[in-house]
């Protein structure tokens, strides 16, 4: 069993424990890279039957640690397969979201998935970008409408909303999506609001010491944040730049 949690500059963004299923080694070691990444807390195993007794604990266990917030699961596994698992899972009442990830993506396999419990079908060969996505749209989806997120996880100026936990921003009443750094900048920013932020503190508390590239990737991502928080990003009322010094917000 692996267990990859975020860097403490990942800390706040972390979204969730994520269970993946996979008995390839290498499929399993790159998407929990992937999504820890992303701010997963991430746990693994390579077989059906070691992931149904993870579960179990899990739910033995629910009152010192917090259930799996999304399982991603190969069909193709020893002992149990997929099917069977997902079937055992929703028998025994766990309503995770379950991303089915196969090689067999033909609808008949689809609708078997979705038959037996799964809430989502991805087939193999995939894009990273993709899974994280889909992750984050079955999260969204299957969100209690009753949980309340506490105050000091929101960040909120004009009309942005930065919700801290779930790595959300809404700008003007829509959901858009932003990149891990993007999101890091605009956090910063609204932490801080009418602060000035020279290139290379930016640098610094978001790239972290070790970056060795070239400061004006910093304007580059104000560029693309700007292009989704400004109404005009020709001319930013959010973003501004302070001409000699740096940007701020407002």
């Amino acid at each position: 069993m692996l267990l990859a949690q975020p860097t403490k500059s990942q800390a706040a963004l972390k979204l969730g424990r994520v269970l993946i299923v996979e008995d390839e080694e290498l499929i399993r070691e790159t998407l929990a890279f992937a999504l820890g990444g992303e701010g997963y807390e991430v746990v693994t195993a390579g077989d059906g039957r070691t992931a149904l007794e993870m579960t179990y604990e899990q739910l033995s266990a629910a009152e010192l640690t917090p259930p799996f917030d999304l399982i991603i699961l190969d069909l193709m596994l020893p002992y149990i397969n997929g099917l069977d698992l997902c079937r055992l899972l929703r028998r025994q009442g766990s309503n995770v979201p379950i991303l089915i990830l196969s090689a067999r993506g033909t609808e008949t396999d689809r609708v078997v998935g979705l038959e037996v419990g799964a809430d989502d079908y991805l087939t193999k060969p995939f894009g990273m970008r993709e899974l994280i996505a889909r992750c984050r749209a079955l999260q969204r989806r299957y969100r209690s409408p009753e949980t309340t997120i506490p105050e000091d996880q929101i960040l909120k100026f004009a009309d942005i909303t930065l919700f801290l936990q779930e790595c959300r921003v809404v700008v003007r009443g829509t959901e858009v999506n932003f990149s891990p750094k993007e999101f890091r900048i605009l956090e910063l920013f609204m932490r801080h609001p009418r602060r000035v932020w020279s290139r290379d503190q930016l640098l610094e508390r978001v790239w972290g010491n070790d970056f060795m590239g070239d400061s004006k990737t910093v304007d580059v991502h104000i560029r693309w944040l700007r292009e989704k928080v400004e109404v005009d990003p020709s001319h930013p009322q959010i973003l501004q730049t302070v001409r000699g010094f740096g940007y701020r917000l407002g």
